[in-house]
């Protein structure tokens, strides 16, 4: 099948050069490139790292109401 492709000049430039150096066409380079990608495995996205920080011993017990209300009324 016969299609146009629009490509930057730069890329252009190297896809001469790659076909020069392999003593092939541009066609058969873009077929090879195109196979490559296209065959390969999906990329899985691995996520996100969350930082972990080490704040150090809590300067309260949260679970206990009264020794939490009285820290958050300490002025410092």
């Amino acid at each position: 099948m016969k299609t146009t492709l629009i490509l930057p000049d730069p890329l252009v430039a190297r896809l001469k050069a790659e076909a020069a150096a392999r003593d092939t066409t541009m066609s058969e380079v873009v077929v090879e490139a195109l196979h490559r990608m296209l065959d390969a495995p999906p990329s899985v996205p691995t996520g996100y790292r969350i930082p972990i920080f080490d704040l150090g011993v809590p300067a309260v017990n949260i679970a206990n109401r009264e020794a939490l209300y009285d820290f958050l009324d300490q002025e410092r």
